[in-house]
């Protein structure tokens, strides 16, 4: 018995088709209702990342203060900051199970799409192999992939004649560009501590805020990536994904490390 398909690969799969027959039996349809579904169920281990988050903004003042009293200390001023968020209850890793959990259901969705949702051999059989008894499907019945201008169990990628590589398609796109938006806004914005960095040279940077700053190139470069081989199924829950989580931040902590963007464009007052 593999324990990762009992666990993960085979109630994602039932989840996507108990939304694929709810939905009208179409494949995209059922990925943006399976998204909202495991957004909803995954809330409760992203909350207190998005409440960390707010103390961390709230806190701002008094750990530049911090990183000014031991800018010649680098232990001393690790050790002020840990007492510091331990004193008032932030978590500066609380952000790293929300994104190692995303990351093996991403795993395991690539692993459903790839192993099911191929262009090539009998799909249905293929399911009916992870399906409980009540989902599965009944003989000559077919499975509808299209949505819009995507059949979901091939990649949004476009051929161009005069290039020995194919381009990522607009799904695609988005999905990196709102993984991009999402992992900046959750950033904290630090004006105070960036100020004093410029001062400190030497002293270590906030752990949370370097983890961030090197998720915001990150994600989005694994999704253009290797989103070109994906079926693009995957980049369509990852787009949906990205949004919920851009929309939670915002709820919980304003644009975050985007306001100086936002306030350069007009949609923030300085």
């Amino acid at each position: 018995m593999n324990i990762f398909n009992v666990i993960l690969i085979e109630p994602l799969a039932n989840g996507l088709i108990l939304f694929y027959k709810l939905l009208g039996g179409n494949m995209g349809l059922a990925i943006i209702g399976f998204s909202f579904a495991l957004r909803f169920l995954l809330n409760p281990l992203t909350k207190p990342y998005m409440q960390s988050m707010k103390k961390m903004k709230e806190f701002e003042p008094q750990l530049a203060k911090l990183k000014e009293r031991h800018k010649d200390d680098k232990k001393k001023l690790m050790e002020a900051q840990g007492e510091f968020y331990k004193q008032k209850g932030i978590n500066p890793g609380a952000g790293c199970l929300p994104y190692l959990l995303q990351i093996v259901i991403l795993i395991a969705l690539f692993n459903v799409f790839t192993r099911v949702l191929s262009p090539n051999g009998d799909v249905i059989s293929k399911f009916n192999e992870l399906l409980y008894a009540p989902l599965k499907f009944a003989g000559g019945e077919t499975l509808n992939t299209k949505f819009l201008y995507l059949d979901v169990t091939k990649p949004d990628a476009f051929k161009v004649a005069f290039l020995p590589f194919a381009i990522p398609g607009p799904i695609l796109i988005l999905a990196a560009l709102l993984q991009f938006v999402s992992a900046k806004m959750m950033t904290p914005l630090q004006k105070l501590e960036e100020k004093v960095a410029k001062k400190t040279p030497g002293a270590a940077d906030n752990l949370q805020v370097s983890m961030q700053k090197s998720m915001s190139l990150t994600f989005p470069l694994f999704t253009l990536i290797f989103g070109l081989s994906f079926p693009s199924g995957l980049a369509l829950y990852w787009l949906l994904f990205s949004v919920f989580q851009a929309y939670q931040q915002y709820k919980t902590s304003g644009w975050g490390g985007l306001t100086p963007l936002v306030t350069k464009i007009g949609l923030l007052k300085s």
